[in-house]
């Protein structure tokens, strides 16, 4: 007589949810040598399917593969960008620091590797120094570096402005005004990284319609290293000073749909 051998239920895989932003806990940030955050292991549902065919003797080699789940690895990497270049405008980064990866991975609740991405990126943009087997040092800015970053502004922007203001129909302006009413917006609540992140989106759709993607690119790197220059170089902006660079874009926006070209060279000189 065949006896019968019972196998054990094999219970669904369990996969833990990835990381993201509801998942980041800010903790005060710490400095180089904090302990890493810990890592999650996710069971691959698949392997465990095939593992259980084997072991009954069925054949498993014609079964369709499970989709496999990618981790939006660049997308928890985009936030902790963003969190950290709030951090650096706000000055809660204080220049001369040095933070490392683990720690502040330990802060936002992800493994290091996003953070090390992340300040990558920055390192890149000027705004954070590596320090090699401790992390990433907040780079400094002196006076001559914000003059020099304002110098090149004004020769990427304003004849690129000035073209669009010959080219494009008067109506066209029109469409850029809520990007302004943005900034406006932030600098009277006096959020200065919120008026950063408007100023550079009415910046980039001033310069957009040129079509060259390098001058878009360029210049809002050159951009966002102005900011951190002016606040290392300066006192910080009060609301008043917020407000009246905001209006300067309600003002340019006015220039540009009268086509009055000396009026827009004056204002984005003034403003840049």
């Amino acid at each position: 007589m065949e006896q019968s051998r019972a196998e054990p239920p094999a219970g669904p895989a369990v996969v833990p949810p990835a990381a993201g932003p509801s998942s980041v806990v800010p903790r005060p940030f710490a400095p180089a040598g904090s302990g890493p955050a810990r890592r999650a292991t996710v069971p691959s549902a698949a392997r465990a399917r095939r593992a259980e065919g084997s072991a009954r003797g069925e054949h498993t080699h014609c079964e369709p593969a499970a989709p496999r789940v990618v981790p939006q690895r660049h997308s928890v990497r985009d936030q902790i960008l963003e969190a950290l270049r709030g951090a650096l405008l706000s000055g809660e980064l204080a220049p001369g620091e040095v933070y490392s990866a683990p720690a502040l991975g330990e802060r936002f609740g992800v493994s290091p590797t996003p953070v090390r991405e992340a300040m990558q990126l920055l390192a890149s943009e000027g705004a954070v120094e590596t320090v090699p087997n401790r992390g990433f040092r907040v780079a400094a800015h002196s006076p001559r570096d914000l003059a020099e970053l304002t110098e090149i502004r004004a020769l990427l922007e304003v004849p690129a402005i000035l073209g669009l203001a010959r080219t494009l129909p008067p109506g066209y302006w029109a469409e850029l005004r809520p990007l302004a009413d943005d900034t406006l917006r932030a600098a009277a609540c006096g959020d200065r990284t919120a008026y950063a992140e408007t100023d550079l989106a009415f910046h980039r759709a001033l310069l957009e319609p040129t079509g060259n993607r390098q001058l878009v690119a360029v210049a809002e790197d050159v951009q966002r290293r102005a900011q951190l220059s002016a606040l290392r170089a300066a006192p910080a902006p009060r609301t008043t000073d917020l407000l009246a660079e905001a209006a300067d874009h309600l003002a340019l926006l006015d220039a540009l749909a009268d086509q009055d070209c000396s009026a827009v060279e004056r204002l984005v000189r003034g403003h840049i």
